[in-house]
């Protein structure tokens, strides 16, 4: 038994990656034919398909929090596949931020596979397999430690979304999911482009090599660098839907099915996690004549990206646009606090982030429970018929929209203030106060335009067309989510601590090239290095 715990403890780094692979190959092989879920034999697969891939998800929520514990003790947790000598071979790398990624995304990807064993699942084919593999993608991103596998994982994740993008199939997902498909494949190809520029001045991908490696870049070179910094930010800007490049992602999130689009909640923080990586740690402050190639522009568009989101949810004529252009207002202002470029202003993004994953993901599914007993209205923002279940979904719509605009004592609350603290004495501090308070006012608004149309102002002679309210195992899953965003409020102290550490961590660089390129032997060799800054007290 203790032999078994060993192997565990020695292999956990890659079992995040390896568990939701395996599951989705497995699903494949057993066939999971969600469409056909209405005959008797499909209907036993699925059933199978939902059972399996809840115990490996809540697997990897469980593995994901045993990482958490060990990376908050300041562990560098690496693990080399096929005892390749660094900085040549595949390295997994898990600190502080990557762990606690990897809690986030399990803890939005169980409620949601559980809302959509509900019955969306049925309504396509491999859900659950392209659901599997897209966690594959989406937790390998957050334990790679390597340029070039980033962006293997990045392709893996994307492949799935194109399938559960049109999950349900409709003309308008269609055509939605074409553009989207379209616009990651150009994106793909810069991401390609930057990563080969990157390496012929450099010599190497590994990301904690890089962070030391980019400081010696002569000077004369240094232009070609800070270009392949700048391709790479337009390429994870894309993906975090940064300004002028989130255009795409209101008419995509308001297509996918409510799940889907629920899930894409935690995958705009890929690309938030990947500014983090490349353009925070290797083009960092430390980075030599590139040292900060982005600091320029980035905290202006992140800016730029709350003001224009928050208007267009104000404009909005539905909720899931509503809630789609809200989701690029959170992703703005969790950049903002990246581009301020302090540790302070990095735990408060991280903080906050957390906060408006579970929020944002949760307003999804709320959504569709919403528009499934208004009528043939739906989740237009016109008067309906009555809900049948008003105080519920109210309180549920008053709770998400309070902790997204900011209110306290909730955890958004709590986060905005610590960014706004950490703003203080800033070049662009009171542009950040006003960006911040202004879009958090105007969130209240929009949030609170939408609850007063859905449930106060019902059209008078329209019969009630929902016979019965929501299934409560879709209303606990949408729960779940909302009570994880109260947590975070409860819990705000030790949540705050170890966002800072996390930020504080992220600027040792020494540490991590010790981590990642110490030599090792045996076959798939880990390590752990203690983070060198862990006895300084983080107020």
């Amino acid at each position: 038994m203790s032999s078994l715990i060993q192997i565990f403890h020695q292999h956990l780094a890659v079992l995040p990656v390896l568990l939701p692979a395996l599951t989705g190959i497995l699903l494949l092989l057993l066939g999971d034919h969600g469409g056909d879920a209405h005959g008797g034999h499909g209907h036993h697969k699925l059933l199978w398909a939902r059972r399996l891939v809840l115990v490996s998800t809540a697997l990897g929520l469980a593995i994901a929090v045993a990482l958490l514990l060990r990376a908050a003790e300041g562990e560098l947790i690496t693990y080399r596949l096929g005892d390749w000598p660094a900085p040549f071979g595949i390295i997994l790398l898990v600190d502080r931020l990557g762990a606690m990624m990897l809690v986030l995304g399990a803890c939005v990807a169980l409620p949601v596979l559980w809302y959509a064993s509900g019955g969306w699942d049925a309504h396509g084919r491999y859900f659950h397999a392209m659901f599997q593999f897209q966690l594959m993608g989406i937790y390998g991103a957050f334990v790679t430690g390597d340029l070039f596998n980033l962006f293997v994982f990045f392709e893996v994740l994307l492949v799935a979304s194109y399938v559960l993008m049109v999950h349900g199939q409709g003309a308008e997902r269609f055509r939605v999911g074409l553009h989207y498909v379209v616009l990651n494949l150009a994106a793909s190809a810069l991401f390609l482009i930057g990563v080969a520029l990157i390496y012929a001045k450099t010599g190497t991908l590994n990301m904690a090599d890089l962070a030391l490696r980019v400081a010696q870049v002569p000077a004369s070179e240094a232009a070609v660098v800070q270009a392949a910094g700048l391709l790479l930010l337009v390429v994870f800007g894309f993906k975090a839907a940064l300004m002028p490049l989130s255009m795409w992602l209101p008419s995509t999130y308001a297509a996918a099915s409510p799940p889907v689009a629920a899930l894409f909640a935690i995958m705009t923080k890929v690309g938030v996690y990947a500014i983090v990586r490349v353009h925070g740690v290797i083009f960092g402050d430390s980075g030599g004549a590139t040292a900060l190639a982005v600091e320029p522009v980035l905290l202006p568009l992140a800016l730029l990206s709350s003001v224009v989101a928050v208007l267009g949810a104000l404009a909005a004529k539905t909720l899931t646009r509503l809630i789609a252009w809200l989701t690029v207002a959170s992703v703005g202002t969790v950049l903002v606090g990246l581009g301020l470029y302090s540790p302070a202003a990095w735990g408060a993004a991280f903080f906050y982030m957390i906060n408006s994953t579970l929020v944002i993901a949760a307003l999804f599914l709320l959504a569709e429970l919403v528009a499934a007993q208004r009528g043939e209205a739906e989740g237009q923002l016109r008067p309906a018929s009555a809900v049948s279940q008003p105080v519920l979904l109210g309180l549920m719509t008053l709770l998400a929209a309070a902790s997204l605009a900011g209110l306290s004592p909730l955890s958004g609350f709590i986060g905005k203030l610590m960014l706004l603290q950490a703003s203080a004495g800033h070049a662009w501090g009171l542009a950040v106060w006003a960006v911040v308070l202004v879009v958090g006012f105007f969130t209240l608004v929009g949030l609170a335009r939408a609850g007063s149309i859905l449930f106060w102002h019902v059209r008078p002679g329209l019969p009630n067309e929902a016979a019965s309210g929501s299934s409560p195992k879709l209303v606990l899953a949408t729960c779940s989510l909302l009570a994880a965003s109260v947590w975070v409020s409860v819990a705000a102290a030790p949540i705050q601590r170890y966002t800072a550490a996390t930020a504080l961590q992220l600027t040792d660089r020494a540490a991590y090239a010790e981590a990642a390129l110490a030599e090792q032997g045996g076959a798939a060799a880990q390590t752990t290095r203690p983070y060198r800054q862990e006895q300084k007290e983080v107020r």
